[in-house]
């Protein structure tokens, strides 16, 4: 499998700073930028990728007036790599105790992928510290559940993939086997068609399989998907569910590529009944999972225009 990549990668150049903070009990990596006295906007990455999937948005917001936080998640990047606590409720809770341990009373999230479900989590579970919530290419967690169960030929079928992670071991080397190529096949099969074959885009294949490769990462992005699927046999699930099931108190944002080939857009918006203080949905033709990466500037638009609205300056 090689030599596991240096954390130290993740610390990729630009506009913005990087540190560590300690919340929840974990040591997380983030990336700031921003006047530091702005609201506080927190992005919370999904799967395959790490902090640096936000590196469109957050000069974007930083130039509106937001302090912007792009953390990688526990188990991703040059955040601690824990032997347990991906399942939600923790994962909620290691974004509202880095809201609290950046001195904020408050926060505006926005995810993508896990990233989303945890915005939901965090909504639902802390709905003191968040100000808004805007949620890409994934919906409610409640709403995939039931995604899953009642359409097995539509979102089932999309999502099958994460039958294969339910696999011990295997799924690990397969991640990190060959400099990390199965990331690449990954995002070149739920990425939009115009942004393959873009630099940009293959400087994210490039960066992604490196990451992967940090020691335990692979690993550590699994348990997520695992503790996912296998929490619906058991109490912790159901209990989670009942704890989620109320509506969020904030208004809520939700863009979905229209050719997200893994999450259907009827999925994406049978979430609207989560959102008690208001629910706005963007479907963005010829776009697929990566929505923020693959049209940056509308993307970064579509928030920016949203957390002005809502109160954010």
């Amino acid at each position: 499998m090689g030599v596991p990549v240096d954390p130290a990668v993740v610390r990729v150049a630009g506009p913005w700073t990087h540190r560590h903070v300690s919340a929840n009990g974990i040591r997380i990596h983030l990336a700031e930028a921003g006047p530091p006295d702005g609201p506080l906007v927190v992005l919370l990455h999904g799967f395959p990728e790490f902090w640096w999937t936000w590196r469109h948005l957050v000069p974007l917001l930083a130039g509106r007036g937001y302090r912007v936080v792009a953390p990688d998640l526990r188990g991703y990047g040059d955040t601690d790599k824990t032997p347990r606590g991906y399942d939600l409720w923790t994962l909620a809770g290691d974004c509202a105790g880095l809201v609290r341990a950046l001195g904020e009373r408050r926060a505006h999230v926005v995810g993508h992928d896990w990233g989303a479900a945890i915005g939901w989590s965090v909504a639902a579970l802390h709905p003191r510290l968040i100000a808004s919530l805007t949620g890409l290419g994934a919906p409610h967690p409640t709403t995939m559940r039931d995604a899953l169960l009642r359409d097995p030929l539509g979102q089932g079928r999309a999502s099958r993939y994460m039958a294969g992670f339910q696999v011990p071991r295997r799924p690990e080397r397969t991640l990190r086997a060959d400099g990390g190529a199965r990331v690449e096949r990954i995002m070149r099969a739920w990425a939009g068609r115009d942004w393959i074959g873009t630099e940009d885009f293959a400087d994210a294949l490039r960066r992604n399989r490196e990451a992967i490769r940090i020691s335990t990462v692979a690993h550590c992005s699994l348990e997520y998907y695992r503790w996912a699927v296998r929490s619906q046999l058991r109490s912790d699930g159901r209990r989670f569910a009942r704890d989620v099931s109320g509506p969020v108190r904030v208004p809520v944002l939700q863009v979905h590529g229209a050719d997200d080939p893994c999450v259907l857009d009827a999925t994406m918006r049978a979430t609207r009944r989560f959102a008690g203080a208001g629910f706005t949905h963007h479907a963005l033709p010829a776009t697929g999972h990566f929505t923020h990466e693959e049209r940056p500037t509308h993307v970064g638009a579509l928030v920016g225009a949203f957390l002005d609205r809502v109160g954010g300056r």
